[in-house]
């Protein structure tokens, strides 16, 4: 039987339990047919002050993650997406491959990941030298770095927020973010990313794409794209970047 609202494709979707933008995000940017089932990995501790609570934050959702996947597969989803950015960044190109596999092992599925999802975007740009917006630590900066490097493209400037929780990200202020956006611009940058599926940054990035005269690619919204057109799903959606509205 065909679900009555999904009919066309019902995505599964992982996301931290302190992550209050992603899901209204992927919400907004929904076309008939296709529907998003949540799924949240418990953050019981939400501390991420420094390296090492960044680092401790990404252990409790390796811990967590086969039962998040194990509780949205009751829904029965043809496809899966990842509403967190960080663990896909992790570790390199390798990192995503691993995970991409652990997804698809737990699931049987397909998944779109953050990471993924900005690689083919850029590539669709013809971008090569980046600016990059993260909430992150440090650490967190580093692993975005290093897979964007072994993927061939420059990050000419990154500016990691260092939010102390995981639900403090969800408080940056869009001015705070209109800053960062500006301070990680220059002449030499081809396209500018932004990650951390909790930044709320779909509508700046559409407008900011107007006044800065590039590619301004929100997380929230590659990673959309990506679901729907791995799926065949071609609609336009606008108000959330050219990334939706032209490709």
């Amino acid at each position: 039987m065909t679900d009555a609202l999904g009919w066309r494709r019902k995505f599964g979707v992982i996301a931290p339990s302190t992550n209050t933008i992603v899901e209204p995000d992927f919400y907004r940017m929904t076309v008939p047919g296709v529907t998003a089932h949540f799924s949240r990995i418990h953050i019981h501790d939400q501390n991420m002050a420094g390296n090492e609570g960044m680092e401790r934050l990404l252990d409790q959702i390796r811990e967590e993650i086969g039962s998040a996947c194990e509780r949205v597969m009751t829904c029965e989803p043809d496809y899966m997406v990842m509403g967190m950015s960080a663990e896909t960044f992790w570790g390199g190109v390798e990192g995503n491959r691993q995970f991409v596999k652990q997804i698809h092992d737990l699931t049987g599925l397909k998944v779109a990941t953050g990471a993924e999802a900005c690689e083919r975007a850029l590539n669709l740009y013809g971008a090569r030298k980046l600016g990059v917006v993260t909430p992150y630590q440090p650490v967190g900066d580093e692993n975005v770095v290093r897979f964007f490097s072994e993927i061939g493209f420059d990050v000419v400037a990154i500016e990691g927020l260092k939010c102390p929780t995981a639900v403090s990200i969800a408080h940056v202020t869009e001015s705070t973010l209109r800053e960062a956006l500006i301070e990680v611009n220059s002449p030499d940058v081809d396209a500018i990313v932004q990650c951390g599926t909790n930044l709320s940054m779909v509508g700046l990035a559409d407008e900011a794409e107007r006044w800065l005269g590039k590619p301004v690619i929100a997380i929230n919204a590659a990673t959309w794209w990506m679901a729907l057109r791995d799926n065949g799903v071609e609609d336009k959606v606008y108000g959330a970047g050219r990334l939706l509205r032209e490709h």
